[in-house]
Parts: C-alpha cells; sequence; structure tokens
C-alpha cells in the first residue's frame, strides 16, 4: 500500500472526493460483502479505515482484515468498537507491534467496556511488554477476578493483584506466599500500601508539580513535616487544597483551613465528615457560596439545616450520562436523596441506574431541570415523556446523548422539522414516518448536522440521493445511505477499476 500511517483525522483530510464516496459504502449496511471485500483491497487509507475501524463485519470480511498486509490496516480493526471482542482478539499474536499496542488499548474509554476473552488477556498479560497493558483493565472480563489469583502463569497472578480489596483472605494469603518474587512483591506492596506510610510519602514527594505530588498530597498519609511545608509554600494554594481533602491531615491544622483566604481551600473541607457542628455552621455562613453551597450537601446536616443555608443551585451546565459504577451506589442513600430537599441531592440520586420505579416517577416531574435530564440520562427505565421533554428543555452538551435512551420516543417527531432549533429539525428525522419531501428540504438546510442526518435519511429521494453523491461535503453520508441502489454501489465500486 502506498500511503503512510498517519492520524486518523489526517487520513480523512488527505481524502478526495470518490475516497470519501467510497468510505460512504464502507459504512452502509446495506453493502453486500461482496463489495465490502472490494473496498478492503483498495488503495485509500480512508477507506480501509472507515471499514475496518467504524462499523461491525461479517466474518468473511473480517477473515480478510486479519490477513491484511498493510498492519495499518489490521490495527482499526484491533480497536473496532463494534465488531465482537473475539474477532478483535485473533490479532493477539499479530507479528507488527503496531496493532499488539491497539489491541491492548482497546476502542477506548468512550466505548465503555469491551471484554476480550480470558485467554487472549492471559496471553497478552505473558507476552506483551509492560507499556502496552495500562489500559487493558477495560478489556479484562469479570470472570478473570476468581481465575487469575490461581492461574498457572506467575504474571497473570501477579496482575490479579490489582483486585486485592475484593480478594478473600485465602487469596491474599497465597499470593504473599507465592513461590514467584515478583507475585509477592506486588502483594507485599499492596498489603503494606505504601503511600500509607507518612516516611514514604514525605521520602518521595517530588518537589515540583506533578501528578505523582498530586496523588501524595490528595491521598498519601502527610508527616507534620510535609503539611508545614505547604503551609510555608508562598505559591502553593493548589497544594493546599489538595491537603484539605486528604483524610490524614491533622485537625488542628483543618480547623485553620476552615478560614483560609482562597474559597477553594474553604469549599474541599466542606466536604470533611469528621467537621463539628460548630465548623459546619462558620462554612454554612460563609461569604463564597460556593463554600455555603458544598457544605449544605454534608451528610451530618438535617433537612432544616440544609434549608438554612443560602446557597446556590445552577441549571447552566452539563447534564450527561455518569460513569460511575453500579456498585458505587447505595440504595438506602440514593432514597434519601431523592427525598431531599435539596436539588444537588437529588441529583445525585437522579444517577443511580438502580432506582425503584417509585423512586424514578418522583424524579420524573422533580422541579430542578437537572435532577430531570440526570434521570434521563442515567435510568434504564426513564419514561419516554420525561426523555422527550428533557431533550425539548436542555440545550447543554449531550443533549443529543438523550435519544439514544432506551425510551425515546420516535413517533409524531416530523412536526419539529419547521423548528428555529436546529437540534429539533434534527430531531425530525428520527421520526419513521417523516415525509420524503421533508428530508429532501432538510437536506439543504442551514444546519451542518440537519443535512448529514437528512442525507443518510432512507426516505430521502432517490433523485437528491444520487445528486448528493457529487457533493463535496455530503457525498460520504449520502453513499452510506442504506436506501441508496446496489447498482449504484456497484458502480462507485467499479471506478476502483480505472
Amino acid at each position: 500500500m502506498s500511503d503512510r500511517p498517519r492520524t486518523a483525522e489526517a487520513i480523512w483530510q488527505a481524502a478526495d472526493l470518490p475516497a470519501r464516496r467510497l468510505a460512504g459504502v464502507a459504512l452502509n449496511p446495506a453493502a453486500p460483502t461482496g463489495v465490502l471485500l472490494r473496498l478492503l483491497a483498495c488503495d485509500s487509507a480512508a477507506v480501509r479505515m472507515t471499514l475496518c475501524r467504524d462499523r461491525d463485519l461479517p466474518r468473511e470480511v473480517v477473515d480478510a482484515v486479519v490477513a491484511h498486509p498493510d498492519q495499518h490496516t489490521r490495527r482499526f480493526l484491533a480497536a473496532n468498537p463494534y465488531v465482537d471482542p473475539a474477532q478483535r482478539a485473533r490479532l493477539v499474536e499479530d507479528p507488527h507491534w503496531i496493532v499488539r499496542a491497539w489491541l491492548a488499548g482497546g476502542p477506548g474509554y468512550r466505548h465503555g467496556r469491551s471484554e476480550l476473552p480470558e485467554h487472549t488477556v492471559v496471553r497478552m498479560l505473558t507476552t506483551y511488554d509492560r507499556e502496552h497493558l495500562d489500559t487493558i483493565y477495560r478489556q479484562v472480563p469479570r470472570s478473570a477476578r476468581w481465575t487469575f489469583p490461581s492461574h498457572p502463569e506467575p504474571k497473570v497472578r501477579a496482575y490479579a493483584c490489582f483486585w486485592w480489596s475484593e480478594l478473600t483472605a485465602q487469596e491474599r494469603s497465597a499470593l504473599l506466599a507465592d513461590p514467584d518474587e515478583e507475585v509477592r512483591e506486588k502483594a507485599e506492596t499492596l498489603l503494606t500500601n505504601r503511600i500509607l506510610d507518612p516516611e514514604y510519602v514525605e521520602r518521595e514527594l517530588p518537589d515540583r508539580p506533578c501528578h505523582a505530588r498530586t496523588h501524595l498530597l490528595m491521598h498519601g498519609a502527610l508527616s507534620r513535616r510535609v503539611v508545614e511545608q505547604v503551609l510555608a509554600a508562598p505559591a502553593g494554594r493548589e497544594d493546599l487544597a489538595m491537603i484539605a481533602g486528604n483524610p490524614s491531615l491533622p485537625l488542628d491544622i483543618l480547623a485553620r483551613l476552615i478560614r483560609d483566604p482562597d474559597p477553594h481551600v474553604r469549599e474541599t473541607v466542606a466536604d470533611r465528615p469528621e467537621l463539628t457542628a460548630h465548623q459546619r455552621r462558620v462554612l454554612a455562613d460563609d461569604p463564597h457560596p460556593a463554600v455555603r453551597t458544598r457544605i449544605s450537601l454534608h451528610p451530618a446536616l438535617t433537612e432544616e439545616e440544609r434549608t438554612a443555608i443560602d446557597y446556590e443551585v445552577s441549571s447552566d451546565q452539563t447534564f450527561g450520562p455518569s460513569d460511575a459504577p453500579t456498585s458505587l451506589y447505595d440504595s438506602a442513600r440514593s432514597r434519601r436523596h431523592a427525598l431531599s430537599g435539596h436539588p444537588l441531592l437529588r441529583r445525585r440520586a437522579a444517577c443511580d441506574p438502580t432506582l425503584p420505579p417509585d423512586l424514578v416517577a418522583r424524579l420524573s416531574v422533580d422541579p430542578d431541570i437537572g435532577v430531570r435530564v440526570l434521570l434521563a440520562q442515567n435510568h434504564p427505565q426513564a419514561p419516554a415523556a420525561l426523555l422527550l421533554r428533557s431533550f425539548l428543555e436542555y440545550t447543554g452538551r449531550e443533549r443529543w446523548h438523550l435519544t439514544t435512551r432506551p425510551n425515546f420516543p420516535t413517533a409524531e417527531l416530523a412536526g419539529y422539522a419547521e423548528a428555529a432549533d436546529p437540534m429539533l429539525r434534527r430531531l425530525a428525522l428520527l421520526d419513521p414516518r417523516i415525509p420524503a419531501v421533508t428530508v429532501d428540504r432538510l437536506s439543504g438546510d442551514s444546519d451542518p448536522e440537519v443535512r448529514v442526518g437528512a442525507a443518510r435519511h432512507p426516505h430521502l429521494p432517490l433523485r437528491r440521493l444520487t445528486q448528493l453523491l457529487d457533493d463535496e461535503e455530503l457525498a460520504h453520508e449520502a453513499a452510506a445511505n442504506p436506501a441508496l441502489p446496489l447498482p449504484v454501489m456497484h458502480h462507485l465500486v467499479a471506478a476502483l477499476d480505472d
């Protein structure tokens, strides 16, 4: 292949109009296997990247990708979030390091977990370079928690130590007495948890701002000497805010920080569970609204005490899906929060995907938009009426994510095609009964997202669809339209022979 490895953006920017059309065909759900195989054999990096990275693939096409001579084509499959992870796993023995590195990296955070087969993870742990395994945890199957602690391979047992807090006493004892030195050292490190040793923290604390310094100041056991150094540093306000939330901070220092001139420090202190009633009252009367708002959420306060605080609740922020694992939610705490008079506590409850039906019904009609939208974004049983209402009322980032929720309604949305808000015109395209003439008009809309949605809509008239194949902006989207006739697809692909 003639192209050299480049970033995905650079590959796409270099693609000419014929390549963009073919990349659209590569995404077309109606494209037959034969067409996809022809596209895989083409010389365009943009086409191969789109085909191998951005869609699910038939087994025959996966077979061809795995055997493809270009390692940069194989690497796109290695991180494809749409194919079965077992298909990606076939690249575990790939001869080129870049493919193996992309397989270890996986699809990335925004695609969530993508669990590889356990035997594939074992192979990676025992043969891959350490630097390639930093993000593999997103791909480790949950079944590994039960098999890795007693696995015959030492490197796999060493990896099991990362679940230290979840291991049984018997499993911990076995790892501490493991015949392999690396496994024993890993287990002993986690058993002693060196950052809980003040002498270790004092000795290893970097003297410059960096991630390691931040981690130790926030989570390490702080010696009096380290605390005094932070207090004495004239430009160490960020460090002071870090130690303000550290559980090991001496109580006399905590009392001093309650009246620190920096509101960010006082705001951090307001989270401390050991605050006395008097200290909570001081923070409740703080001149800075962020501090008063933070202390108003303190778990030791009564509902009456919260109501008496002059806190502020902003609706001008992002209300999106939470990435917190379900295990972090406590049903009793979520119920207390859901029944609270404080909107910010109800927002916390709204993020809990395990809320029971009675609380879902209650929060669905909450007077606070943040509560309603967070419930819509995070609960799998959020009602259709709430989802649509949230989309209509919320205009922040993550708004479109609401349309991906399980119960989002699509009927009778075509009327929004006349709305002034381009997001509502885009919403109209989700209506399965939207008239073809409306889709035709929206394909020339002033908003690019609306034009893209219309170009891909199966109701777009064939005349307009074929016209858009010559449009620099929308050719890619039009070629991906499932209504594109098969003869037209074959005609586009036949250009590869010219």
